[in-house]
């Protein structure tokens, strides 16, 4: 039904139009489209039952029915199923000023006995009335989200299938054993070490007997990996690269048990003849126990921040994973119920106004208006499972790897922690929660469910790049969640009183800069700076003796050049968000944090190649494709469907038709794209450090 209709509103008052409709047989579902060439004047488009009297007035149209406010564009989805009358009138109400539409306010008399003589109000509209999506859509739709995502699933298992059974035939093949047991016994013949074993014998600080009958203590199974006659270290220089060789012969077991008893009955007599004054001096060993010499070194390597045991930093990480998912439980559930109470407001009422869909691709379901959008955050929830599903995978197999190592104590590649990668697999899946929560009824109070666990992503990505390199001086779970839970503190007071506060901007932008400042600091000395009363005065030391008395460079200079990137780009921010204030403040926080993780994972991958290490094919395969996806994502992201920033007339502005099966629009496929290119930005995470696996770690640069 295609209805044409002109009409116009002289002085004070409204005029309205209405128009019935009847379901043709068949029939369960049609939208309403009407569109105007004019913005203003603001109208009111309603849909009713076809009963007596009609409210068709200004003052009485949201008594009854479906409403929403117009400017260019409004659609309401109507279903049979709503109206026992079997049809439905739709009404048209110009209003007498255009203040909900965004527009000036009304003009007020100056004096009551004289009247405001408002000019002409007219306005050209087109009504069309057409039938919605029928069920085979929404199976369709159905079907595909699952299809894309379950194929990933496949994908993976055929990978873990087909590296199965390479391991499998590469174990079986007599070759291969004859051929090592022969190099090693020419070796022994020969009076040489025996060979090393590769990658799949190196056990990550675990530890193998030497002896079948040796038992390891608890205090073997750290990941301490120097000690005093297995390396020299000094404080400057390229000395302390000189590396212990890769293979030693082991030593008998009864003739080490002596000479640790000719060790000490020694020792015993040299403290015996020692003076007092000799026992005030430190002894070379501290070198390599003292944080402030083996941290402040120029040079360092993972050995060094390497030294706790790992299973107290098994135990540290994985609270990061039990907290996340704590936190996710209370997070979740108060929002469910807000977002429920929402749709339920939304029904009863018939107010469209309260939440800001894409009305022209608003596919309802049960109470559900918009379902397509709820659907389309599916990928996060199954992207992320599959991600701890790979995560628990590759934990079990290196403590396989660890349970069956032959041969000495070896300390190899970066230190596996697996906690710290549940986490931000929990954390996606909640997003995907959370986000199909705010889509329930997505408006400017509850935007912040959209992007909490957005900010925790970034967050999490950014420790475990870090954890990488520093596994023994990384932020603990409770100081990382609490700085979160700040930050998203700022974000709800943002959405909420910053716009056009200056007082809040000013505010939020010196915190942000000193924020910077303090965390520079701490990552440039590795932790070993005290913020006391006398920091000024050591800070002003620092800057007479560096900088006036004698131009010095700075002593590390590659974490110098990335804090100085970081405090540029930091810098800017602030200054960008203190001189334009953005109405989505929301969303300029979440552009700090990617733009930070950004800067920082680039940074990474540049050292890392400047360190003379290699990308496998691999990682390098998910980065292409993760970069690629991430552009693609990005492009749907900024098509701007909707907007809160407006008044839901202006909103509906924005709205487009669906583009993909008839049933997704726009923004449900940066769902999809952004799904799969966080996944694939874990992946890189995961397995971009598997060059390393056979590298001793006195041999792996921090940086």
């Amino acid at each position: 039904m295609l209805a044409l209709c002109l009409f116009s509103v002289y002085r004070k008052q409204s005029f309205s139009k209405y128009f019935k409709y009847l379901f043709p047989e068949g029939v369960e579902s049609v939208i309403v489209k009407v569109s105007s060439s004019s913005v203003f004047p603001c109208s009111v488009i309603s849909v009713q039952d076809i009963q007596c009297p009609v409210y068709d007035l200004d003052n009485n149209v949201a008594f009854i029915g479906m409403y929403q406010t117009m400017t260019k564009k409004a659609a309401i989805t109507v279903q049979r199923k709503d109206f026992s009358s079997g049809g439905f009138y739709v009404v048209v109400v110009v209003k007498t000023e255009d203040e909900a539409c965004g527009g000036a306010l009304p003009l007020f008399p100056l004096h009551q006995d004289i009247p405001v003589d408002h000019l002409s109000r007219q306005k050209n509209l087109e009504v069309l009335v057409s039938p919605a999506i029928n069920r085979n859509v929404y199976v369709a739709g159905m079907l595909f989200c699952l299809g894309v995502f379950l194929s990933f699933y496949l994908v993976a298992l055929l990978i873990s299938c087909w590296e199965q059974y390479r391991k499998k035939n590469k174990s079986e093949d007599p070759f291969l054993n004859s051929a090592s047991s022969l190099n090693d016994e020419t070796a022994s013949l020969l009076g040489k070490p025996p060979m090393c074993p590769k990658y799949d014998a190196c056990g990550y600080g675990s530890i193998a007997a030497q002896h079948s009958s040796s038992v390891p203590s608890p205090e073997d199974c750290t990941d301490s990996l120097v000690s005093s006659g297995e390396a020299t270290y000094s404080y400057t220089g390229l000395e302390q690269f000189k590396r212990r060789s890769l293979c030693y012969t082991p030593q008998p077991l009864s003739s080490s048990f002596d000479r640790s008893l000719e060790n000490l009955v020694s020792r015993n007599r040299l403290e015996s003849l020692s003076s007092v004054e000799e026992d005030d001096y430190d002894t070379l060993t501290d070198i390599e126990s003292d944080k402030n010499v083996i941290r402040t070194k120029k040079f360092l390597c993972v050995s060094d921040l390497a030294r706790k045991d790992k299973r107290v930093m098994r135990k540290k990480y994985q609270i990061y994973f039990w907290n996340i998912s704590t936190i996710a439980v209370f997070y979740a559930l108060p929002v469910i119920q807000l977002v429920i109470t929402y749709q339920t407001v939304v029904n009863v009422t018939g107010n469209q106004d309260i939440c800001y869909y894409n009305f022209l691709c608003a596919h309802p379901l049960g109470s559900l208006s918009a379902f397509n959008n709820i659907l389309s955050n599916l990928g996060y929830v199954m992207l992320g499972l599959l991600f701890l599903v790979i995560v628990l995978q590759r934990e079990l197999s290196h403590n396989h790897n660890r349970m069956n190592i032959r041969g000495q104590l070896q300390e190899c590649g970066i230190p596996k922690h697996f906690g710290l990668f549940y986490a931000m697999g929990t954390a996606l899946m909640m997003e995907g929660l959370l986000s199909a929560c705010y889509h329930v009824c997505p408006n400017y109070t509850n935007f912040q469910f959209d992007t909490s666990f957005m900010y925790m992503i970034a967050g999490l990505c950014m420790l475990k790049l870090y954890q990488k390199r520093h596994p023994d001086i990384n932020a603990s779970a409770y100081s990382a969640y609490a700085c979160l839970a700040i930050v998203i503190f700022f974000s709800v007071v943002g959405v909420v009183f910053g716009n056009g506060n200056t007082i809040f901007w000013v505010v939020f932008s010196v915190i942000h800069i000193l924020f910077t400042l303090l965390l520079s600091t701490q990552l440039y000395y590795m932790g070993r700076w005290r913020l006391d009363s006398a920091i000024l005065r050591r800070i002003f030391h620092v800057l007479y003796t560096d900088c006036v008395r004698q131009c010095s460079p700075p002593m590390y200079v590659d974490r110098m050049v990335l804090l100085v990137m970081g405090n540029i780009v930091n810098w800017s921010l602030a200054a960008y968000g203190l001189i334009v204030r953005p109405k989505d403040f929301a969303s300029y926080l979440l552009a700090i944090g990617i733009c930070n993780l950004l800067l920082y994972f680039a940074f990474y991958i540049i050292m890392k190649l400047r360190s003379g290490e290699r990308i496998l094919p691999i990682p390098l395969l998910c980065i292409t494709c993760t970069s690629v996806v991430w552009g693609f994502a990005l492009f749907f992201f900024f098509q701007g469907l909707s907007t809160w920033q407006k008044t839901p007339a202006e909103s509906r502005e924005h709205n487009r038709n669906c583009i993909l099966l008839g049933f997704f629009d726009d923004h449900d496929i940066w769902h999809f794209l952004s799904s799969i290119a966080m996944f694939g930005s874990f992946l890189v995470l995961l397995f971009l450090d598997d060059d390393l696996d056979s590298v001793q770690r006195d041999k792996i640069f921090v940086f």
